[in-house]
């Protein structure tokens, strides 16, 4: 079987046992910044197994991208040199939230290898490990299973604390966690390699296929195991792997997947195609590239960015070592959408702009690479030892671009290692220059830590009663609020719209008696918003009894720059091509601002053809429509939603002037595009490599930019003594006769330096 064909019929298998099927989610996180990148299949699903999200189904399935590069799980240094490390990677995974159990969930794994029908693959090479003391799981498996107790394997505590086991999976030091038990094929006795469990385990004879978690305790801080009352199921079996095993290869890059892969990436970079270490680095990173750029992540010098920089620059060094001769990588990406676009269209949907980012830091990077390996070679020649220098290493970063693990390959290749530590001083001496300019003060309203939840009645109002439920002071819960202090106040409900989406918080005022609390902002922690301000008059307690009163001006003029900030993406979209996403923006009742990802200036008539869009948009008039769907429906509308953001299985779709503009959105907007009157873009400009700026006003603050404007051409005008309408021809004959003074004036100092002279 191909690749393709067991991700389709694992995905099958479990749709059979009425499990929903779930897209993959993206590589980067929805609101988690605990994960630099989604590495399992549970990722998406955390909330539900925390109890803390309810969807419409108890069962899914998934085939979940995963990038391992970068924090506690990073692959990068062995991929390459090893059968089964890559930076991406695919999870297959099953999950139940609080449905079935172990006995279901062993018998679906038993099924899906063994049968005729799935994977048919030979009960006699499967192997079985389970926790020590999971007595439960160990019945099952030789009881009603029927695995003979030779391939069975209890393992115990084996990294030195309780419950620190390969079979007992943890969540973090508190929380869900359980015992697991992992099925793993038998290569055969040609291969060296002893059972799990034995001092050879880490051969490459027993490979482990398929990990079944059971989320049945949660463990307390202090250490105790308490039963939960619904328990769950995770697994994840990594398609790589099992494809491998079905293929009778003993490497993932053997695969069919990888074959292709590594076949395109040889031609790239004209060399034979005889799976060497470094065409295995360039075939595998082009997949961890290609879908990191497809989910919106853009090369730079800090966090996911310089993940991604850090794999393409070790690609581009691989090829470089096998003799790639200017750039290649970025000829790639068409292998790769062919092996994996129909799996994963967001690959095929932004081909055009995957190979562009790569192509532009290539030859970014091609520019430094030379020089830069001049200078290790130098420093390697006059190495005493076998260390290669923290401040060498440190050298190649900051003056060439080599990040810390290249340069570690190179020196792995010459049997040296890198002075990691001394690196890392290096650097925070850097951090520490780059700081001493700057000092900020703590703002302690945002430590504010808060169970209670709001309602949010602002879609409809922007007056109403609330009652107090809580209060805070430089962070710490208080009783009262008296006159002249500055807190947080957190109400049952609220019709303030609380900072999301580049939307700014709203402003105004509460109100009891002749006590009124002056809200200066308002954000959100967990399901709780949070009203920044000061007391203004009189005290404020828990359990008051308010009247709420949001600034409507401002509330109505941020929203149409808000729905202005639709209409412009969309614009961009269609003047600039669909890989423009949005990276950020700020929207006050001032302007707004949109950060976007593209590679180059916009030019003078792109922006015209902008602002033509999205106003012509406006003149249309059209009702803006909201939406409460579900997110699979959302999507198949064509919705666009915001990077990094996490969205439940219910959404809010906005839509305007048909389906011009189609978002998920929560934030407050116009009831009408024409609302908006006008737009005007004063500003553009590039912030970050790839992403680039456009500032912009609307409504009166358009009116008022493009009369002032006006005012300047008509006193422009005056000073030549023309009118609006011939001030260019006015202008240009200042300019000609200036330019005529110049020279005859350039003429008589030479006349009168020439007579000087004589």
């Amino acid at each position: 079987m191909k690749s393709a064909e067991i991700r389709e019929a694992f995905l099958r298998f479990f749709e059979e046992q009425g499990h929903t099927r779930v897209a993959s989610s993206s590589l980067i996180p929805g609101n988690d910044p605990t994960l630099l990148f989604t590495n399992a299949g549970m990722n998406q699903f955390k909330d539900c197994f925390l109890g803390q999200e309810k969807r419409a189904y108890t069962r899914a399935v998934s085939s979940q991208k995963c990038v391992r590069a970068g924090g506690k799980h990073n692959d990068l240094e062995n991929v390459g040199y090893t059968a089964r490390h890559h930076t991406f990677f695919e999870m297959l995974g099953n999950f139940s939230f609080g449905d079935y159990f172990k006995r279901d969930a062993i018998t679906y794994a038993w099924n899906f290898l063994t049968s005729e029908k799935w994977l048919n693959l030979p009960q006699e090479k499967l192997w079985v490990t389970v926790y020590a003391s999971d007595d439960e799981a160990y019945d099952i498996w030789t009881k009603d299973i029927g695995v003979p107790a030779e391939r069975m394997v209890r393992i115990g505590d084996n990294k030195g604390a309780p419950y620190a086991s390969d079979n007992f999976w943890t969540m973090g030091d508190t929380g869900p966690c359980g015992p697991c038990t992992e099925i793993f094929y038998d290569h055969g006795a040609d291969i060296w390699g002893g059972p799990p469990g034995s001092p050879e385990e880490d051969g490459d004879r027993y490979i482990e296929i398929w990990n079944n978690v059971f989320m049945q305790f949660n463990r307390t801080a202090d250490g105790v195991l308490h039963p939960l009352p619904a328990p769950s199921v995770d697994t994840g079996m990594g398609l790589e792997r099992i494809s491998a095993v079905l293929q009778h290869v003993h490497s993932n890059y053997e695969i069919d997947l990888f074959q292709s892969l590594l076949s395109a990436s040889a031609k790239a970079i004209g060399c034979t195609n005889d799976a060497q270490a470094s065409l295995k680095v360039v075939a595998d990173h082009i997949r961890s590239c290609g879908f990191l750029i497809a989910d919106g992540v853009l090369p730079s010098n800090e966090g996911r960015g310089y993940v991604l920089r850090r794999i393409i620059r070790r690609a581009c060094r691989h090829g470089n070592k096998l003799g790639a001769k200017g750039s290649f990588f970025y000829q790639i990406v068409a292998a790769l959408v062919a092996e994996m676009g129909e799996a994963f269209p967001e690959l095929k949907s932004q081909q055009a702009h995957i190979e562009r980012v790569l192509k532009a830091e290539e030859e970014q990077f091609a520019k430094t690479l030379e020089q830069g390996l001049k200078i290790l070679e130098q420093d390697l020649a006059e190495l005493k030892g076998d260390v290669v220098p923290g401040d060498v290493v440190f050298k190649l970063y900051d003056t060439y671009g080599f990040p810390m693990d290249l340069t570690g390959d190179i020196a792995r290749e010459r049997s040296l290692t890198i002075d990691e530590e001394g690196f890392e001083r290096e650097m925070e001496a850097q951090r520490v220059r780059a700081r001493s300019a700057s000092s900020f003060g703590m703002d302690y309203n945002s430590l504010v830590k808060v169970d209670v939840a709001t309602e949010f009645t602002g879609y409809e109002a922007t007056k109403g009663s609330a009652k107090v439920v809580g209060l805070y002071k430089d962070g710490q819960s208080v009783d009262v609020l008296s006159e002249g202090e500055e807190g947080v106040v957190v109400l049952n409900q609220t019709p303030f719209y609380a900072e999301s989406g580049g939307q700014i918080g709203d402003c105004g005022f509460l109100q009891v008696g002749n006590a009124r609390f002056d809200v200066r902002d308002t954000t959100k922690t967990g399901g709780a918003f949070l009203h920044h301000g000061v007391q203004a008059s009189g005290s404020l307690t828990i359990g008051a009894p308010v009247e709420t009163h949001v600034d409507a001006e401002v509330r109505h003029a941020t929203s149409l720059n808000h729905s202005a900030t639709h209409l412009l993406h969309a614009a961009l979209r269609q003047v600039l091509g669909d890989h423009v996403q949005q990276k950020g923006s700020l929207v006050d009742s001032q302007r707004l601002r949109f950060d976007f990802s593209h590679f180059e200036a916009i030019k003078p008539e792109q922006l015209k053809a902008l602002e033509d869009i999205v106003n012509a948009e406006i003149r249309k008039n059209s009702a803006v429509e909201t939406e409460e769907t579900d997110i699979e429906t959302a999507k198949q509308k064509g919705a666009m939603a915001l990077f990094g953001e996490k969205y439940g299985d219910n959404v809010r779709v906005l839509s305007m002037g048909g389906n011009f503009s189609v978002e998920l959105c929560g934030g407050i907007h116009a009831n009408r595009t024409g609302d908006i009157g006008l737009l005007k873009i004063i500003s553009e400009g590039g912030v970050a490599s790839g992403v680039r700026r456009i500032e912009a006003i609307t409504g009166a603050a358009a009116l008022a930019y493009l009369n002032a404007a006006e005012e300047q051409l008509k006193e422009a005008a005056n000073l030549v003594k023309g009118s609006r309408d011939n001030l260019i021809d006015k202008l240009s004959a200042v300019l000609e006769r200036n330019r005529l003074l110049e020279k005859q004036l350039e003429q008589l100092q030479a006349k009168a330096a020439s007579a000087a002279g004589g």
